[in-house]
C-alpha cells in the first residue's frame, strides 16, 4: 500500500498558501522505522514532518512528529497539517473531533468550515532572570517578563517593534540550552493582533519557525492574564507571517488556524 505525503501551510494569513509554516503529513497504514522518519524529516528540510497512523478506535490516530534534527515532543502547526490532510484524503468526514495520541498526551482536532481548532496543554513556566547568553541582545529597559518551561524560554519585550525588528543570534540562542525561545510582545494599538510572537530553534534544528502553535501553550496563559482577555488573536512575525486564534478552556489551551494544501504525493 502506499503511503501519501502532503505539504501543507499551517496557520495561513488570510488562506493564502505560502504564509504560515509548511508541514509534510504522511499519512501511514503501519509503523516505519525510527531512522526512516527522521531521514525523510531531514530530507523534506521543513519544520515539521508528521506522521500519522490509525488506531483501532474512530477518529483516534497515533501522531508522532520529527524536526530536520530531532522527533518534537509538541508541536501545532504540524498537527493541524495533520488533521487537514486526513480530512482532504477522506480518511475523516471533516464533522467530527479527532483525537491524536502523542508523546504530550491526547490531543484534539475539530472542524468549523476552513478553520481548524486544536485542543493543547497550557504550559506554565518559572520566573527566571534573563539566561546569561541572552544579556545584552536587548535594551536593558526593554525585557519586560522571562520564564522557562519544558520546550522554551519565553521572553516578552516591551514593544512589538523589538520583537519585529529583532536579528537573532543563534549562538547565544542555542547556548541558553533551551529547545526554543519564545519572544512575545503585545501588539500595538493599530493591529488586528492582541499579542506578536516570533520563535528561534536552533537546538532542534529551526533557525526561526514561521508558525509555532505549541508555543501558545505559554504565550496564551502569559497574555491572557496581563491583558485580562480571552479570545485572543497572535500575529507571528517570521518573514512569512502567521495568524493564530487563542483562547483557554478548562485548563487547556485552544488554538485555532487555518491550512492550505500545496502539493501532495506518494513516498516511493
Amino acid at each position: 500500500m502506499t503511503v501519501s505525503l502532503t505539504w501543507v501551510d499551517a496557520f495561513v494569513r488570510d488562506g493564502r498558501p505560502f504564509t504560515g509554516n509548511p508541514a509534510a503529513v504522511c499519512l501511514l497504514h503501519t509503523e516505519l522505522p525510527d531512522d526512516f522518519m527522521q531521514s525523510l524529516a531531514f530530507e523534506l528540510g521543513i519544520a515539521e514532518t508528521a506522521f500519522v497512523l490509525p488506531t483501532d478506535e474512530p477518529n483516534t490516530f497515533g501522531l508522532r512528529w520529527f524536526s530536520p534534527a530531532t522527533e518534537i515532543d509538541l508541536c501545532g502547526h504540524a498537527t493541524m497539517p495533520s488533521a487537514h490532510a486526513l480530512r482532504q484524503h477522506g480518511v475523516v468526514d471533516g464533522q467530527s473531533t479527532l483525537t491524536f495520541h502523542t508523546r504530550s498526551g491526547p490531543l484534539q482536532a475539530s472542524f468549523t468550515d476552513e478553520r481548524i481548532e486544536l485542543d493543547f496543554p497550557a504550559a506554565n513556566g518559572g520566573v527566571i532572570t534573563l539566561p546569561d547568553s541572552l544579556a545584552g541582545q536587548w535594551g536593558d529597559d526593554e525585557v519586560v517578563f522571562v520564564s522557562r518551561g519544558e520546550f522554551f524560554v519565553m521572553v516578552v519585550l516591551r514593544s512589538e517593534a523589538a520583537v519585529r525588528d529583532y536579528v537573532p543570534d543563534l549562538t547565544a540562542i542555542a547556548a541558553t540550552g533551551d529547545k526554543a525561545l519564545l519572544l512575545t510582545a503585545a501588539a500595538e494599538p493599530s493591529s488586528a493582533a492582541h499579542y506578536v510572537l516570533r520563535v528561534f530553534g536552533p537546538n532542534v534544528g529551526i533557525d526561526e519557525d514561521p508558525a509555532t502553535g505549541s508555543a501558545q501553550c505559554m504565550a496564551g496563559p502569559y497574555w491572557f492574564s496581563t491583558l485580562g482577555l480571552t479570545d485572543l488573536v497572535a500575529h507571528q512575525l517570521s518573514p512569512r507571517g502567521a495568524v493564530l486564534h487563542v483562547r483557554p478552556q478548562a485548563g487547556r489551551i485552544c488554538i485555532a488556524g487555518q491550512a492550505h494544501s500545496v502539493l501532495s504525493g506518494h513516498l516511493c
